[in-house]
Protein backbone atom coordinates (compact mmCIF):
# COMPACT_ATOMS: atom_id res chain seq x y z
CA UNK A 1 0.00 0.00 0.00
CA UNK A 2 1.25 3.43 -1.13
CA UNK A 3 1.81 6.39 0.62
CA UNK A 4 -0.95 8.14 -1.94
CA UNK A 5 -4.04 10.20 -0.03
CA UNK A 6 -6.71 11.26 -2.04
CA UNK A 7 -6.10 15.55 -1.88
CA UNK A 8 -8.00 17.35 0.30
CA UNK A 9 -10.72 20.30 -0.55
CA UNK A 10 -9.56 23.60 0.73
CA UNK A 11 -10.81 25.70 2.88
CA UNK A 12 -12.59 28.86 2.23
CA UNK A 13 -10.46 31.47 1.24
CA UNK A 14 -12.15 33.92 3.65
CA UNK A 15 -11.23 35.15 6.97
CA UNK A 16 -11.86 38.07 9.42
CA UNK A 17 -9.53 40.93 10.30
CA UNK A 18 -9.31 39.32 13.86
CA UNK A 19 -8.50 35.66 12.51
CA UNK A 20 -5.94 37.39 10.18
CA UNK A 21 -4.49 39.02 13.08
CA UNK A 22 -4.21 35.87 15.25
CA UNK A 23 -2.37 33.85 12.17
CA UNK A 24 -0.05 37.44 11.78
CA UNK A 25 0.55 36.90 15.44
CA UNK A 26 1.54 33.33 15.49
CA UNK A 27 3.87 33.48 12.19
CA UNK A 28 5.55 36.39 13.75
CA UNK A 29 5.76 34.02 17.36
CA UNK A 30 7.40 31.43 15.30
CA UNK A 31 9.49 33.06 12.97
CA UNK A 32 11.09 35.93 15.25
CA UNK A 33 10.91 34.24 18.73
CA UNK A 34 10.74 30.38 18.38
CA UNK A 35 13.01 29.11 15.50
CA UNK A 36 15.62 31.41 17.02
CA UNK A 37 15.49 29.80 20.09
CA UNK A 38 15.15 26.07 18.93
CA UNK A 39 18.07 26.98 15.99
CA UNK A 40 20.27 28.36 19.31
CA UNK A 41 19.64 25.11 20.81
CA UNK A 42 20.29 22.59 18.08
CA UNK A 43 23.55 24.21 17.55
CA UNK A 44 24.47 24.08 20.86
CA UNK A 45 23.34 20.36 21.11
CA UNK A 46 25.48 19.80 17.63
CA UNK A 47 28.18 21.23 19.87
CA UNK A 48 28.20 18.59 22.14
CA UNK A 49 29.55 16.20 19.67
CA UNK A 50 27.95 12.61 18.53
CA UNK A 51 25.05 13.71 16.99
CA UNK A 52 23.25 10.22 15.89
CA UNK A 53 22.83 9.35 19.80
CA UNK A 54 22.20 12.87 20.75
CA UNK A 55 18.52 13.19 22.01
CA UNK A 56 18.79 17.11 22.29
CA UNK A 57 20.22 17.50 18.56
CA UNK A 58 17.34 15.07 16.69
CA UNK A 59 14.78 16.74 18.46
CA UNK A 60 15.39 20.27 17.84
CA UNK A 61 16.15 19.07 14.30
CA UNK A 62 11.83 17.85 14.25
CA UNK A 63 11.04 21.05 16.16
CA UNK A 64 12.69 23.03 13.54
CA UNK A 65 11.33 21.34 10.42
CA UNK A 66 7.83 21.20 12.25
CA UNK A 67 8.42 25.13 12.94
CA UNK A 68 9.41 25.58 9.03
CA UNK A 69 6.53 23.60 7.80
CA UNK A 70 4.00 25.84 9.67
CA UNK A 71 5.48 28.76 8.81
CA UNK A 72 5.37 27.79 4.82
CA UNK A 73 2.05 27.25 5.56
CA UNK A 74 0.92 30.49 7.24
CA UNK A 75 2.85 32.35 4.84
CA UNK A 76 1.14 30.39 2.11
CA UNK A 77 -2.36 30.51 3.29
CA UNK A 78 -2.39 34.27 4.11
CA UNK A 79 -1.02 34.78 0.99
CA UNK A 80 -4.43 33.83 -0.49
CA UNK A 81 -6.80 35.02 2.00
CA UNK A 82 -9.26 37.48 1.34
CA UNK A 83 -10.33 39.65 4.69
CA UNK A 84 -13.91 40.46 4.79
CA UNK A 85 -14.21 43.45 7.05
CA UNK A 86 -17.79 44.90 5.70
CA UNK A 87 -20.96 43.73 6.71
CA UNK A 88 -23.00 42.58 3.26
CA UNK A 89 -25.46 44.72 1.57
CA UNK A 90 -28.38 42.91 2.95
CA UNK A 91 -27.92 42.46 7.08
CA UNK A 92 -30.91 40.64 7.16
CA UNK A 93 -29.31 37.44 5.46
CA UNK A 94 -26.58 35.47 7.12
CA UNK A 95 -23.13 35.46 4.99
CA UNK A 96 -19.19 35.10 6.33
CA UNK A 97 -18.57 36.44 9.90
CA UNK A 98 -22.19 36.98 10.44
CA UNK A 99 -23.60 36.10 13.94
CA UNK A 100 -26.44 33.96 14.05
CA UNK A 101 -29.01 33.28 16.66
CA UNK A 102 -30.21 29.96 16.58
CA UNK A 103 -33.81 28.83 18.75
CA UNK A 104 -33.89 25.19 18.47
CA UNK A 105 -37.18 23.43 19.57
CA UNK A 106 -37.17 23.03 23.01
CA UNK A 107 -36.94 27.07 23.20
CA UNK A 108 -33.14 27.23 23.53
CA UNK A 109 -31.04 30.13 21.74
CA UNK A 110 -27.17 29.76 21.26
CA UNK A 111 -25.60 31.90 18.86
CA UNK A 112 -22.70 31.40 16.31
CA UNK A 113 -20.71 33.36 14.07
CA UNK A 114 -19.64 32.24 10.92
CA UNK A 115 -16.03 32.28 10.16
CA UNK A 116 -13.71 30.76 7.91
CA UNK A 117 -11.91 26.79 7.95
CA UNK A 118 -8.46 28.87 9.57
CA UNK A 119 -10.38 30.57 12.46
CA UNK A 120 -13.32 27.93 13.83
CA UNK A 121 -11.75 26.84 16.43
CA UNK A 122 -10.55 30.36 18.44
CA UNK A 123 -13.94 30.79 20.24
CA UNK A 124 -16.81 27.26 20.99
CA UNK A 125 -19.23 29.66 19.44
CA UNK A 126 -17.65 30.16 16.12
CA UNK A 127 -18.68 27.67 12.97
CA UNK A 128 -16.55 27.49 9.99
CA UNK A 129 -18.33 27.95 6.66
CA UNK A 130 -17.30 24.35 5.27
CA UNK A 131 -19.30 22.96 7.84
CA UNK A 132 -22.73 21.58 7.66
CA UNK A 133 -23.90 24.05 9.66
CA UNK A 134 -22.16 26.55 8.25
CA UNK A 135 -23.13 25.84 4.88
CA UNK A 136 -26.88 25.52 6.07
CA UNK A 137 -27.08 28.94 7.73
CA UNK A 138 -25.37 30.76 4.32
CA UNK A 139 -27.49 32.69 2.02
CA UNK A 140 -30.95 32.11 4.82
CA UNK A 141 -32.96 34.95 6.43
CA UNK A 142 -33.52 35.95 9.60
CA UNK A 143 -36.89 33.43 10.77
CA UNK A 144 -35.88 30.52 8.32
CA UNK A 145 -35.64 26.67 9.34
CA UNK A 146 -32.19 25.21 9.37
CA UNK A 147 -31.93 21.44 9.22
CA UNK A 148 -28.81 19.49 9.48
CA UNK A 149 -28.23 16.14 10.17
CA UNK A 150 -26.07 15.07 12.85
CA UNK A 151 -24.49 12.21 14.71
CA UNK A 152 -27.44 12.12 16.96
CA UNK A 153 -30.25 12.43 13.82
CA UNK A 154 -31.75 15.44 11.96
CA UNK A 155 -31.60 18.57 14.36
CA UNK A 156 -33.94 21.61 13.37
CA UNK A 157 -33.05 25.41 14.01
CA UNK A 158 -34.80 28.51 13.40
CA UNK A 159 -32.69 32.04 12.84
CA UNK A 160 -33.90 34.04 15.55
CA UNK A 161 -31.62 37.08 14.86
CA UNK A 162 -28.77 37.81 12.04
CA UNK A 163 -25.92 40.38 13.29
CA UNK A 164 -23.16 42.10 11.92
CA UNK A 165 -19.85 43.06 14.10
CA UNK A 166 -18.77 42.52 17.57
CA UNK A 167 -20.04 39.47 19.84
CA UNK A 168 -23.82 39.86 21.12
CA UNK A 169 -24.12 40.24 24.85
CA UNK A 170 -27.97 39.20 24.85
CA UNK A 171 -30.42 36.87 23.81
CA UNK A 172 -33.00 37.95 20.83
Amino acid sequence: MGRWRPPTTPGSQYITPEGEARLRVELDHLWRVERPQVTQAVSEAAAMGDRSENAEYIYGKRRLREIDSRVRFLRQRLDGMVVVDRPPSDPQRVFFSAWVALEDESGEVVWHRLVGSDEFDADARYVSMDAPLGRALLGKRLDDEVGVETPAGRRVWVIAAVQYGPAPTTTP
